[in-house]
């Protein structure tokens, strides 16, 4: 007997139901509906885009929605496509979805509805997409009139950052003495040379950089990567610091968290790796511990535990703290 779905394909304007009894027969069938050539053609699940095979056939439920794509096409699921259709039909029309948008939010709704709503609000409403200085001037008031784009001034201040974390290394060999003091700062010496020739990883808050050296999205977006222990933020925390003045100061409260702890864990190791002989080859070692996302997460002030993180990294050995992943949003 067979079945029923309802099925569709990106050319189609309606859903169309069929009686299928296996997945041959309902590519068969749905490609005659729909008047689709069956070469290279697949079944998924038009609510998320998974992919249909033989096996998974036989758990589907009646008049589930399918979708047919021909060779090369995607699908990224209905959520995606009506959320397109929404803001390509509205296209002219901003104003009345930035209206809708705030007054569900005067509503009751879920947190993470009501995030996402926010999120929309602020990227309609802010000046995200301008990059000079001419085209959004309230976003540069207070800097020097030497950055003239947004994106030189958040590699400035990534930058920034990195350089304070330099001068908290230096400055540790005032606690020490002798051939000690010595050996240090010509290991730390090493390890700013490597930080230079790298522009002081400036590129993690530029979003103007390739994918796999920014912590943003193309346009801006960051997102909370959760604490030091955890695996994402579950509170959801975003911003886009290229978006208005006031998100750009905000963000600078966000914390470039280590997770091997700097002060706690990172130096006084150092310190330990120097006291017979300097070992240049532990140099890299330290320096991706002390600047790059290995060690690194972005985390809002929320999510910055101040507690001891109890992580270790003992040269020559691996170090034992989790390797951290970079985390890119919305």
């Amino acid at each position: 007997m067979g079945s029923k779905f309802k099925v569709t394909s990106l050319k189609a304007d309606r859903k169309y139901g069929i009686v299928a009894g296996d997945l041959e027969n309902l590519m068969d069938k749905g490609c005659q509906k729909l008047q689709l050539s069956r070469k290279g053609c697949r079944v998924c699940l038009f609510e998320d885009g998974t992919e249909v095979d033989a096996d998974y056939f036989s758990c589907l439920e009646d008049n589930c929605k399918l979708i047919i794509l021909e060779q090369g096409q995607k699908w990224d699921g209905e959520f995606r496509y009506y959320l397109n259709k929404i803001l390509h039909e509205y296209d002219n029309s901003n104003d009345e979805l930035i209206t809708t948008a705030n007054r569900m939010l005067s509503e009751e709704i879920r947190p993470r509805k009501r995030k996402l709503l926010q999120y929309f609000v602020e990227d309609s409403t802010e000046n995200i997409t301008a990059e000079n200085r001419e085209d959004d001037q309230k976003w540069f008031e207070g800097l020097n009139s030497r950055f003239k784009t947004k994106s030189d001034y958040m590699r400035f201040s990534c930058g920034r950052r990195m350089r304070n974390y330099l001068t908290e290394v230096k400055n540790h060999a005032d606690k020490l003495e002798g051939d000690m003091k010595k050996n240090y700062c010509v290991f730390v010496k090493e390890i700013e040379r490597h930080l230079r020739q790298n522009k002081f990883n400036g590129c993690y808050f530029d979003r103007r950089a390739k994918d796999n050296n920014r912590l943003c999205t193309p346009n801006g977006w960051f997102t909370c990567q959760g604490a030091f222990d955890e695996d994402r933020c579950s509170f959801i925390h975003s911003i886009n610091p290229y978006g208005s003045r006031e998100n750009r100061i905000v963000f600078s409260t966000w914390n470039l968290d280590h997770g091997i702890e700097k002060k706690r864990t990172i130096i006084p190791t150092i310190v330990d790796t120097v006291k017979p002989k300097i070992d240049d080859r532990m140099v890299e070692h330290f320096y991706s511990l002390l600047f790059t996302l290995a060690n690194l997460k972005l985390v809002h002030i929320v999510c910055h535990k101040k507690t001891e993180h109890k992580l270790s990294c003992d040269p020559p050995k691996t170090c034992t703290g989790k390797k951290r992943k970079k985390n890119n949003l919305l």
